[in-house]
């Protein structure tokens, strides 16, 4: 009985147009979000932050843009890599060939200029779709790799091919400890979260969806695919490449084009496709999963190999690591095609029958 929406009256618009229909959801969500801000920086120790709480903020944020392409409008795509190299590179170009850049003003031209890329590489979408533009969005990881690798000028002219920043602030505050980081990252995070989800509760949200569910349905009633879409490809990119930005900056500091190889595309679209597509929740779910999982196996299979008297290799547990995720992507995908996210909604609904009727 303490967990439905009866009795809780709507009296205007806006209070019925809540992100959050059920008072104690919101009061839930503040407060994770002041534990976030306040507890987890007196509990959490250095490994933490630098091992789980940063990487998972900042794939959170991706993978809330690949959501947003992936999963509300429904093109398919193969270059959130790319996109992420974009924002880190131009960040980075914006930091260091402009006096006095601020940091949060360079992070953001990165995620323009990702924007720029992302629009380019999306007008195929608006002449094909599914398998066919996967491989065009393809296309980007493979040009941008090669052109962050090749053209010297993205590198500042650097014979290494790397990139490296230090003494980051913002208005004075020095961002340089793990603690530091984190909470820049959080503060990020916790903006563009609420922006995505009110962006897919608004107009363009609900063209995105009618796109995915049917494209000419959507073409009959009005909508335009070339806006939606392309729309879409631009939103995305620009949390995406923002993202980028935040990776190299604040998690990496030094990084190279292999930073953003394939592979950081093949794992933003498995975060989605595990935690739920079209759902914002679920680009949090997906995030902890595949940045846990790794860190459990690390530990649990030396472990229980050694209960056998098994000595597990550090290559095993790599492979070990591609086989479930493998696993796990062919179990959501006929089992629970909404990931995580419908999981955890059904747990939700449960709890506003209990206790279950004799």
């Amino acid at each position: 009985m303490f967990y439905r929406e009866n009795g809780q009256f709507k009296t205007s618009y806006h209070a019925d147009q809540q992100i959050f229909p059920i008072a104690r959801d919101r009061w839930a969500i503040l407060a994770l979000v002041a534990f976030a801000f306040i507890g987890v920086p007196l509990l959490a120790d250095e490994y933490l932050f630098r091992a789980i709480l940063i990487p998972f903020l900042i794939l959170s944020l991706a993978a809330i843009g690949v959501n947003i392409l992936v999963g509300y409008c429904g093109q398919i795509s193969l270059g959130s890599g790319a996109f992420m190299a974009v924002g880190a590179y131009m960040a980075y170009n914006a930091f260091v060939r402009f006096e006095g850049m601020p940091l949060i003003a360079a992070l953001l031209i990165g995620g323009l200029c990702a924007t720029v890329v992302g629009m380019f590489f999306g007008i195929p979408s608006l002449r094909v779709k599914g398998l066919y533009l996967a491989v065009a969005t393809l296309a980007a990881q493979f040009f941008c790799d090669w052109a962050f690798l090749r053209i010297g000028w993205f590198t500042n002219n650097n014979p290494s091919g790397s990139v490296s920043v230090s003494n980051l602030s913002v208005l004075g505050w020095r961002i340089d400890t793990p603690v530091e980081k984190y909470l820049f990252c959080l503060g990020f995070v916790v903006v563009f979260g609420v922006l995505a989800k009110n962006l897919v509760r608004s107009t363009i949200g609900r063209e995105w969806m009618a796109i995915r569910d049917m494209d000419v349905a959507a073409a009959v009633i009005g909508i335009r695919p070339v806006y939606a879409k392309l729309s879409a490809f631009a939103v995305s990119s620009f949390i995406v490449g923002v993202a980028g930005a935040l990776w190299g900056f604040i998690h990496l500091g030094s990084w190279e084009p292999a930073a953003f190889s394939i592979d950081r595309s093949f794992q933003l679209l498995f975060m989605v496709i595990i935690g739920g597509l079209g759902s914002i929740m679920g680009s949090f779910f997906g995030a902890a999963f595949i940045v846990v999982l790794p860190i459990f196996l690390n530990q649990f299979l030396p472990w229980l190999g050694g209960l056998f008297g098994i000595d597990v290799s550090t290559a095993a547990v790599s492979h070990a690591e591609y086989m479930i995720f493998g696993a796990l992507i062919v179990w959501f995908l006929i089992v629970e095609p909404h990931g995580l996210a419908k999981l955890w909604s059904v747990g939700k609904q449960k709890l506003r029958i209990w206790p279950f009727p004799h």
